[in-house]
């Protein structure tokens, strides 16, 4: 069964306005497949149909997030863009702990968003466990957001595979982590009890406004399903969100300065981060 472009336009311009991502003509088929895949499951047999259930019978919205779940790709591990990690452990974290706590301040509060299944806030955690060598005495939590409620279901289990760990030091592996018998590996409580992971849709502009007081806020290798306009109504987002002095990292292949002017570019090491003034 083919899609025809009229049909894939509708579909994907509702997507769009439902939750800020852009579909563009070349993943015909890899939306297709997807869709298809939830039309066998109702017993639908044309795009058109499925399109009309989407925009008028789905009043609860859990056809679109089924949907939405299909269509978002959770490619993600352990350490990923280590480097990065590095100019955030080594550079940023020390500078904004050091200026807390002159000001008498043991607050810390940092948001993966669109944390998938859960690696790069655990991988925080842990960095941070190992940083702070009195991270007892504060305050501490990592909020982990995402549009995809099975992989935050995945998320909230803590259990991952060899796959997932493969780029994790022998020593963290040791003491962050449980063996278990069927080969998979899981979160000591340790490092999930300072972890809090929940349903957010970034082109929510009302569940936006609620996070507030971050100092440090990862989005990274997310933005690039977003168009440029989402793209900049995000990033303002972030900037309200971010208390000042905090830091924004985007992926590797990302750029900041193409989106918004507002922040300001520093050096951490031999990486580029951005920080609010």
């Amino acid at each position: 069964m083919e899609i025809t472009l009229d049909d894939y336009q509708r579909l994907t311009d509702f997507i769009y306005r439902k939750a800020g991502i852009r579909f563009e003509p070349k993943k015909i088929y890899f939306v297709s497949k997807r869709v298809q895949k939830r039309m066998e499951e109702l017993g639908i047999d044309s795009y058109s149909e499925y399109i009309r259930r989407l925009r008028f019978l789905d009043r609860d919205g859990r056809e679109f997030q089924n949907l939405i779940n299909l269509l978002t790709v959770n490619e993600t591990y352990f350490f990923r863009d280590y480097p990065q990690l590095l100019a955030f452990g080594e550079h940023c974290l020390p500078e904004l702990v050091e200026r807390k706590v002159e000001n008498g301040q043991r607050r810390l509060r940092l948001w993966s968003a669109g944390c998938s299944t859960g690696e790069e806030p655990y991988t925080l955690s842990i960095i941070l466990h190992e940083l702070l060598d009195d991270i007892r005495y504060w305050d501490v939590e990592i909020l982990g957001s995402d549009i995809d409620e099975g992989a935050l279901e995945y998320a909230k289990k803590g259990i991952y595979s060899k796959r997932s760990v493969k780029d994790v030091p022998q020593q963290y592996l040791e003491q962050y982590f449980t063996p278990l018998n069927n080969g998979f590996y899981a979160i000591r409580d340790n490092i999930n009890s300072i972890v809090r992971l929940e349903y957010l849709n970034l082109a929510d502009k009302m569940e936006l406004r609620k996070r507030r007081g971050f100092d440090f806020i990862f989005c990274r290798n997310v933005l690039i399903y977003f168009d440029d306009i989402s793209r900049k109504k995000v990033v303002d987002h972030f900037y309200v969100s971010l208390n000042r002095g905090g830091y924004i990292f985007l992926g590797s292949s990302e750029s900041l300065g193409r989106i918004t002017s507002a922040f300001k570019m520093k050096r951490a090491g031999k990486h580029i981060a951005y920080t609010k003034e």
